[in-house]
């Protein structure tokens, strides 16, 4: 056996050996990865394989005729080791429910399960030291997720309107990596530009809440059903564990007139939350202001544009990121 890691893209031979063997798996490329593990057999063939995308292991597979040769542990260990090499200590690993006991006996905790999926993490209690470190507070406590690339005067109408209907209400700031402003930099503008709101507190997701990464859905091999599934075990986490352990009883979320996803995702909310106790109110947007006008104008080099878009303080930001 030959185990080789290699940062994408493969050679068009591989690549195709590759797709080959996910196909014979029930499984899908999501063309996310950025490492890709390819463990061959003697006779040539290529006998399993694994990805790498971020902090999330994904699109494992053993060709059946290598079956019960211990080849899904190698691969995982090989992507596990190279993870922390790149100093990605905390994993994610999203697979079909019938897979938790496999995936348990190699160390991984399952954290969130729908009849589709399971979102399992390589370190036991991961999501109750995330809530722990939440502090608790009195009252209609209300919830509001949201990207901010970058925070606009829209999303500060979104949050003004959710804190003025609870008592306290927790912003999360999304964690994932990939927008424009990094997610340090997002949550420092939301902080600032709602320091003003007292009942409005500040939190990063921590990857629980809304994490495209985090939640593949490279199993399904449906994929116009892929969104629906990643939506439902995404509200199966924050429904069951994040809900209760904050006392949250209301979602906030905004209007999306522009995408389709975050539409559904509106939807799937409303029809969800409520089995659950959670009320959820969607918020009309401010029309005339929205972040992909702004990163527009940002790359477009004018950014004089968006100073009537943004509070003061993310207008600094944009500035000094120019």
């Amino acid at each position: 056996m030959d185990l080789s890691i290699y940062s994408t893209p493969l050679s068009e031979r591989e690549y195709n050996e590759y797709l080959q063997l996910l196909e014979l798996c029930g499984l899908r490329d999501e063309g996310d990865a950025d490492i890709i593990a390819l463990l061959t057999g003697e006779d040539g063939r290529l006998a399993a394989c694994g990805a790498l995308a971020g902090h999330t292991i994904k699109q494992l597979a053993v060709d059946p005729d290598y079956e019960g040769q211990g080849l899904m542990a190698e691969v995982l260990s090989a992507l596990i080791s190279e993870a922390y090499a790149r100093g990605e200590h905390r994993l994610f690993l999203c697979t079909k429910p019938d897979n938790l006991r496999m995936f348990g006996s190699m160390g991984f905790h399952m954290i969130a399960q729908t009849d589709d999926a399971a979102l399992l993490e390589n370190r036991k209690g991961g999501i109750d030291s995330f809530l722990e470190d939440i502090p608790k507070y009195e009252g209609t406590c209300g919830a509001l997720v949201c990207n901010c690339d970058p925070f606009t005067l829209g999303h500060r109408h979104l949050i003004e309107y959710a804190a003025a209907h609870c008592d306290n209400l927790y912003v999360f700031a999304v964690s994932e990596k990939g927008s424009m402003f990094s997610p340090l930099e997002r949550l420092e503008m939301i902080r600032k530009g709602t320091a003003d709101i007292e009942n409005c507190h500040v939190f990063e997701s921590d990857m629980y809440l809304i994490s495209r990464a985090t939640f593949p859905a490279y199993f399904i091999r449906d994929e116009s059903r892929a969104d629906l599934v990643k939506s439902d075990l995404d509200l199966d986490l924050f429904c069951r564990r994040i809900a209760p352990a904050l006392g949250i009883s209301v979602r906030f979320a905004g209007e999306e007139p522009f995408s389709p996803v975050t539409r559904a995702y509106n939807e799937r909310m409303k029809e969800l939350l409520p089995a659950h106790g959670i009320r959820f109110e969607e918020i009309p947007r401010l029309a005339e202001i929205s972040a992909g006008k702004v990163r527009a104008l940002i790359k477009d080099g004018e950014c004089e544009k968006v100073k009537g878009m943004v509070p003061e303080s993310t207008y600094d930001v944009i500035q000094h990121k120019s």
